[in-house]
């Protein structure tokens, strides 16, 4: 039971992230019905802002809640003015070509913001600084790090905002108006071009966090990182129904914990034939099986639901 339940944190931990990712991938989709695969990168050149500034400022004697705010905010700014970039260089151009231009376009900008990354902080596994707290409780015999606890508030209170924000705000009805139509919601004064630009600027500092609260998880990060976070993110996604929020919200936690619960007994169900090694492999196979039985997600509609 104490494995069980410790399996049930580690995963909502790790699916609190994906649903912070995933929820780019949604909104992006929502509006545009475009999937931005560079949005992975993105995650990845947050975390390595975070790290170089943070790195940069941990032996200046200034308070480490200050340190790590300048390098998430920092993080925050610069994948913002990066996607903002992407969207007005790369997809904005393309947006009345046939579907496959803006698909093929978003893996080229994903393999340029590798490759730049490379170029900038190297190969080598970049560590993050010993400055969160170290700390842990006991839950009924399973362990919570303070780390883990500060991921869970974070991202809870996070996701809470995004929803408030786009059901209960002007620029929420902006956004839901703009997906509906953009020729219509022109028409009632809405600037689509700058909705949309809005929209790849937020998904894309919920980015930054979630590359931030992932390299402050695991205390490392790489210039490839993103690729792999960005295909969990996009399956936890297409799991809750890309397009909703509330879905990849949702999808996000149970891929999470679908993962962690796989990796925890994948070992004992083989009888050692497979280890915890092999625990993406859950990620994907989810995302083939609802691709099968669901194609829609959990909380998304048809096509012919919509019309």
């Amino acid at each position: 039971m104490d494995i069980l339940l410790q399996q049930l944190i580690n995963g909502l931990v790790l699916g609190s992230v994906y649903a912070l990712i995933a929820l780019g991938y949604t909104m992006v989709y929502g509006i545009l019905e475009l999937i931005n695969f560079a949005h992975g990168e993105i995650t990845m050149i947050g975390a390595m802002l975070a790290l170089a500034v943070i790195t940069h400022l941990a032996g200046s004697g200034l308070p480490v809640p200050i340190v790590l705010l300048a390098g998430l905010l920092t993080a925050m700014a610069g994948c913002s003015v990066l996607g903002y970039a992407i969207e007005r260089v790369a997809y904005r151009p393309l947006r009345h070509a046939p579907r496959l231009a803006p698909l093929i376009t978003a893996i080229g900008v994903s393999i340029v913001l590798q490759n730049l990354a490379m170029l900038i902080w190297g190969r080598e596994y970049i560590s993050f600084p010993p400055l969160l707290p170290q700390g842990w409780f006991d839950v009924h015999g399973a362990r919570v790090t303070d780390v883990q606890l500060i991921i869970l508030v974070t991202a809870g209170i996070l996701m809470l905002v995004l929803d408030n924000l786009v059901r209960r705000t002007s620029l929420g009805r902006a956004m839901r108006a703009t997906a509906q139509s953009p020729q219509l919601a022109g028409l009632m004064g809405i600037d689509a071009n700058h909705i949309i630009s809005l929209t790849f600027i937020l998904g894309s500092a919920l980015a930054a966090i979630g590359g931030f609260l992932v390299s402050a998880y695991y205390g490392l990060a790489h210039y490839y990182m993103g690729f792999l976070l960005g295909l969990k993110a996009f399956s936890a996604a297409v799991l809750g129904g890309i397009g909703n929020l509330r879905g990849a919200m949702l999808g996000g936690l149970l891929l999470g914990v679908i993962e962690s619960l796989g990796a925890g007994y994948i070992g004992s169900l083989t009888h050692g034939v497979f280890g915890s090694n092999y625990q993406d492999v859950f990620a994907f196979l989810v995302l083939i099986a609802v691709l099968i039985i669901r194609p829609a997600g959990l909380l998304g509609q048809n096509t012919a639901d919509r019309a």
